[in-house]
């Protein structure tokens, strides 16, 4: 039976800490606090993290040095970051053509290597007059001759297998001659010397209806030493090895034309290390 409204109520006083009945516990304020501290604390790092994204995650000061292994890493001249683009500029100069007046650096080798792997494979070494202009160009004149000699060898024989007359594709024919290089290393350097690998991938044959030859691509490693004379890296020797090989692809050949005009519409490059 409920009391009547007019009767005295009685207040009824609990020991100190322990809550009255129905009262929300302390506890569960403290929840509640320590969940909005921890989201708050989630947000500040995401918003962190999305500001990191934006700005390309560099957190250097305006005109602070950055750390030796940063520095290295830019450069290129510590071990992995070794073969690493630099980001040095191709040489403006050129004779016959071709690329002069590298640095007188170890990247300035590999430029210079890079450049004459390219020469060399190209589809003038296939033509005497051309081929003579080029190994004049980029060899060290105390090499020439031999070099002269070793390459007309080399050279008028391959072009015997292709087909070819003083370099030229027999007619309604294209001769395709290009290398590409992928990669180069110095195996040795020194102020006066070099000798630098280079990596190369290259087209070679003949496009055209009939052909005997079709162009094909390979993988071998250009292996040049240099001198530096008169004021630039000029090749005293060179060899050729097979490889690095990698897996072929499963892409369709293209037809014999459009190799012909891909041969006719796309120039070469000059390169730097």
């Amino acid at each position: 039976m409920s009391a009547p409204d007019d009767q005295p109520h009685t207040r009824t006083r609990y020991p100190a800490g322990t809550p009255s009945p129905g009262a929300p516990e302390a506890g569960g304020r403290r929840s509640l606090r320590t969940l909005v501290a921890v989201l708050a604390m989630v947000a500040v790092l995401v918003l962190a993290v999305a500001v990191l994204n934006r700005t390309g995650g560099s957190t250097t000061a305006a005109g602070s040095t950055p750390s030796s292994g940063a520095a290295k890493a830019a450069t290129g001249t510590s071990g992995d970051q070794a073969t690493a683009p630099t980001g040095t500029q191709p040489v403006t100069t050129t004779q016959n053509g071709i690329a002069t007046g590298f640095p007188h650096t170890s990247e300035g080798a590999q430029s210079a290597a890079v450049n004459y792997a390219v020469a060399l494979g190209s589809a003038d070494m296939y033509a005497d007059a051309s081929r003579h202009t080029i190994l004049h160009t980029i060899t060290d004149p105390s090499a020439e001759s031999a070099l002269q000699a070793r390459s007309d060898t080399s050279y008028q024989a391959q072009a015997k297998t292709f087909g070819l007359v003083n370099g030229a594709a027999p007619a309604g024919q294209t001769f395709v001659s290009r290398t590409i290089p992928v990669g180069s290393k110095n195996d040795s350097y020194s102020s006066g010397t070099a000798t630098v690998e280079v990596w190369c991938n290259a087209l070679g044959g003949i496009a055209g209806t009939g052909s005997v030859k079709p162009v094909a691509e390979y993988w071998f490693t250009e292996v040049l030493q240099l001198r530096w004379v008169n004021g630039d890296w000029k090749m005293s020797g060179y060899n050729q090895k097979d490889g690095p090989v990698p897996i072929s692809g499963s892409q369709a050949a293209s037809d014999s034309g459009a190799i012909s005009s891909a041969v006719s519409q796309f120039g070469g490059f000059r390169y730097a290390r």
